[in-house]
């Protein structure tokens, strides 16, 4: 659960369509923008000093290709197209400017277009951008020719090495997630396989108890009643967890037990002390508070809850540099459940993090949306890392 992963910003939805968050376009558009008018603004301006008219019209076509760019991340084909032929009219009036800097815009959106769209789209607009090769060899003959060659091929080559960086992250995000729903999925199957197993037991003594003592039999029917709306709220989250095209092969292959078979559920907030040992074992300072009745949640919030708990020490323990010190605090607001695990440590220098980077953080973000809640981490402003968790108590019976 690296909290200094490399992965971009934007959402994942996004990502599957080969757009960009709002955040990465502006920086790109920022940036394009200054290159291209550090680098072609100022090759216009020495040129251009003494071509009398043709200055500012070659100014205004740069300005034009810096405000198109402001959509090339939206419409990177049409941007192309708008930067190529203003760069070759810029080239046209000032033809001291080479063809290779008067592109400059085109080559850059090219990049864009190249990471964001099909390769099939990419490939063509290749070949269209290849299309002034002559007008390349006419200026500058073989050599003018190779490098404008160069800089374009460059461009579309950089363009796919990033399509295939983030197709990798987000093959390795969805198999992250698959992989903690099938481990949700056993979990609550086991929880689920356990509270049945009690309810047959108890079904069993009110039987025998019927008549001799109906409270006691009352007692157990009601107890009955409690753990079938718990077992159907876990059977709820189980359903949740895959969807129909999704391979769960093993989500159900531990059989739970049988019927006179009681096993102590598997972890829950009321074993937070023995997790926060084994981490004081290795030296941590560990606090842990608990605010109102978090005892007899719902099991599938409760297993959430201690898990994220579990996922976000792990967390300091290998990523927080120079951590010694972690608070965990569970607390009951009316109707959710409120976690929060804060650590001293720092995050790697020069490096972001996101929530949703790092396999652990993706399964903190699955467990919490199976029960209807959210997860948000990020360092902190005063120094060291926090994680917090929402998780709703209601609607999960």
């Amino acid at each position: 659960m690296d909290r200094s992963s490399g992965q971009p910003g934007a959402a994942f939805a996004g990502e599957a369509r080969g757009e960009l968050s709002v955040r990465a376009a502006r920086a790109l558009w920022w940036g394009a923008a200054g290159a291209v008018l550090a680098v072609l603004g100022t090759s216009v301006l020495v040129v251009g000093a003494e071509h009398g008219w043709r200055l500012p019209v070659a100014l205004a076509l740069v300005l034009a290709q810096v405000c198109a760019l402001r959509w090339q991340a939206r419409a990177p084909a049409a941007v192309l197209a708008v930067n190529a032929v203003t760069g070759l009219a810029v080239w046209a009036l000032l033809p001291a400017v080479t063809l290779t800097g008067a592109l400059l815009a085109a080559q850059v959106t090219l990049c864009v277009l190249s990471a964001t769209r099909p390769r099939r789209v990419s490939v063509r607009a290749l070949a269209a951008m290849c299309l002034p090769a002559p007008l390349a060899f006419g200026a500058g003959g073989p050599a003018g020719l190779t490098i404008f060659l160069l800089t374009v091929v460059l461009a579309w080559t950089t363009g796919q090495w990033r399509r295939a960086q983030r197709e990798r992250i987000r093959a390795e995000t969805r198999r992250a997630v698959v992989e903690e729903r099938a481990r949700i999925a056993r979990e609550v199957h086991d929880i689920v396989a356990h509270t049945l197993s009690v309810m047959v037991v108890q079904a069993g003594a009110a039987d025998d108890v019927f008549t001799e003592r109906p409270d006691q039999a009352r007692q157990a029917l009601r107890a009955i009643e409690t753990g079938a709306r718990s077992a159907l709220g876990e059977l709820r989250l189980l359903l949740r967890a895959f969807r129909p095209d999704e391979d769960h092969d093993g989500a159900g292959d531990r059989d739970g037990g049988g019927a006179g078979e009681q096993r102590q559920p598997g972890p829950s907030l009321a074993r937070l002390d023995e997790l926060a040992d084994t981490v004081r074992a290795t030296g941590m300072t560990v606090h842990v508070r608990r605010d109102g009745a978090v005892d007899g949640l719902p099991a599938a919030v409760d297993l959430a809850a201690y898990r994220i708990v579990q996922e976000a020490l792990t967390n300091t323990l290998r990523h927080a540099a120079g951590a010694d010190e972690v608070s965990v605090r569970v607390s009951a607001e009316g109707e959710c459940v409120k976690v929060t695990v804060v650590d001293n440590g720092r995050a790697p220098q020069g490096r972001s993090v996101a929530v949703g980077e790092g396999r652990g953080l993706v399964g903190m973000k699955e467990r919490a949306r199976l029960v209807g809640g959210s997860v948000r981490a990020g360092s902190r402003a005063g120094g060291g890392f926090e994680v917090a968790a929402r998780l709703p108590v209601e609607g999960t019976e």
